[in-house]
């Protein structure tokens, strides 16, 4: 599975940002899409996750850090994930990679788990 993560850039605080990650590859399904960051010296947090969800939908959980500013959703048939940033704050500045829980054909169906190569987001004050 490749993930292709896109989005990050330069901006001020209080503005916004979306960012996308698109997997690929031999994917029979994708349970678990998340967000994680990480900023200078500090170790990789989880911002956000939705997992597959039957016919109401996936369920979300967010970083409380974020919460209220940051919403994550998924579009199913484009294998994508995105992560609207509101109300951005200089203490968001970060790497954000994606990663997925995913199945994928080979021999037989084999279950993994994937990172994105990460985008870099800057909130200047």
């Amino acid at each position: 599975v490749q993930l292709q993560a896109s989005g990050g850039g330069l901006v001020q605080a209080g503005g916004s940002l979306r960012l996308s990650c698109a997997a690929s590859g031999s994917i029979f399904s994708i349970n678990f899409m998340g967000w994680y960051r990480q900023a200078p010296g500090k170790q990789r947090e989880l911002v956000a996750h939705i997992t597959s969800g039957g016919t109401s939908g996936g369920s979300t959980n967010y970083a409380d850090s974020v919460k209220g500013r940051f919403t994550i959703s998924r579009d199913n048939a484009k294998n994508t994930v995105y992560l609207q940033m509101n109300s951005l704050k200089p203490e968001d500045t970060a790497v954000y990679y994606c990663k997925v829980h995913a199945t994928t054909y080979g021999v037989g169906l084999l279950g993994g788990q994937y990172w994105g190569q990460g985008t870099l987001v800057t909130v200047s004050s």
